[in-house]
């Protein structure tokens, strides 16, 4: 791609709130200088190609954006011109479909689809004049994707290198109830310090989404290779051949199975079913043990290891009390069970993390969808003593 885009330029990834920091520790383990960081984004400069390693190797993002322009514009007339000059022809095939997202605050304008309406009226009528030929354009995701940052006269222009979000990594077909999506779920395992080596173990385990990205970590094999489809495939100057150099070099990086367990355990067997398919289609299905069990009886290999869990957090305390005996449950089982172990509860509702009853050594900030949570963690050392509310 480096006929069309020959040039470095800021890339804004992507991820759901309170993730930056795994993000941006992702991000530099490739090799990449942050720029600047905010909840819910890490910026870095790069090439148009770099996009392609990114949206292969990162666990954590949402979307790959690769700025195409910046400039000034007040008013939706102003915006409208600005991008009607920009050569689109350059990047866009005659016979482009493309979609158009957006984050804009301005006074002028009152609904963000106007602002999208705008965009792709400027982009259609400059290929009209030049091409002499209309693209289509609508609300998927799954070819060009065109993302427009307006805040007050401050105007960005991105390619969406990655199209439809990565933070799903394509093996989940078959959820079960509201899984853990999985940039999020991929999150709190580096959140965790899990150092790839020892035991994972997760009760109440699902559709798997946290057994199965620990079994992707554990053997190295990048979330690009689950994945046929991105953004920057639809540009002008895509070159397929760097790009399945970058999947080669992605399948010879895959590690041999790991010597120590990942275990899964839910005691509905639909979740276990869901869990294995998941697994199947991620290709990790024979590095897991499955158990159909209560969290209780799961099995939990001599230490070292890392057990988490992933419970049911309802909407306030007392609203089900089913859950504070899990609650209490948990603590009983992390103290018999899990000696040796580091223990993780991530859950959106402290009042019934206390039930658990043991002292946390950190509690870590995460967002599931709009509800804040932590990632509580807990050195299940010999002889960890109860707390009392």
């Amino acid at each position: 791609m480096s006929s069309v885009f020959p040039y470095k330029s800021a890339i804004v990834v992507t991820c759901f709130p309170k993730q930056s920091d795994w993000l941006a520790k992702e991000i530099e383990a490739l090799d990449f200088d942050v720029v600047s960081k905010s909840i819910s984004e890490v910026e870095i400069s790069g090439y148009m190609d770099d996009c392609m390693r990114l949206n292969m190797y990162l666990r954590t993002a949402g979307r790959v954006l690769f700025q195409l322009q910046r400039f000034r514009a007040n008013t939706a007339d102003d915006l409208y011109k600005r991008i009607k000059s920009i050569p689109w022809e350059n990047y866009l095939h005659n016979d482009s479909y493309f979609s158009v997202t957006s984050f804009v605050r301005n006074e002028h304008i009152k609904d963000d689809r106007f602002a999208n309406v705008r965009v792709k009226d400027a982009i259609a009528d400059r290929l009209i004049e030049v091409t002499g030929k209309r693209p289509d354009s609508g609300p998927n995701r799954d070819h060009v994707v065109i993302h427009l940052y307006w805040k007050e006269d401050q105007v960005r222009l991105y390619f969406d290198t990655s199209g439809n979000t990565i933070s799903k990594h394509g093996y989940r077909r078959i959820p079960f109830k509201a899984p853990m999506i999985e940039s999020l779920a991929a999150s709190t395992i580096i959140a965790s310090g899990w150092d790839k080596q020892s035991h994972f173990v997760n009760p109440m385990c699902g559709s798997g989404t946290l057994a199965i990205e620990a079994a992707l970590m554990a053997i190295n094999m990048a979330p690009g290779l689950l994945r046929e489809n991105f953004g920057f495939m639809h540009l002008k100057g895509y070159d397929e051949e760097s790009w399945q150099g970058y999947r080669r070099l992605a399948r010879l990086q895959v590690k041999r199975s790991p010597e120590f367990k990942i275990i899964a355990s839910d005691m509905n067997k639909n979740a276990i079913w869901s869990a294995k398919e998941n697994a199947k289609t991620a290709g990790v299905d024979h590095l897991i043990d499955f158990e159909l069990c209560d969290f209780r009886e799961t099995p939990v290999p001599e230490s070292p290891g890392v057990v988490m869990m992933n419970p049911e957090y309802g909407e306030r305390l007392g609203a089900d009390k089913d859950l504070e005996e899990i609650y209490s449950a948990i603590g009983d089982f992390f103290k018999q069970r899990c000696k040796g172990y580091i223990g993780f509860v991530f859950t959106g509702n402290l009042d019934l993390a206390k039930r658990i009853g043991l002292r946390t050594s950190a509690k870590i900030p995460f967002f599931n969808a709009r509800i804040e949570c932590r990632l509580l963690k807990y050195e299940l050392y010999q002889g960890t003593k109860k707390i009392r509310d």
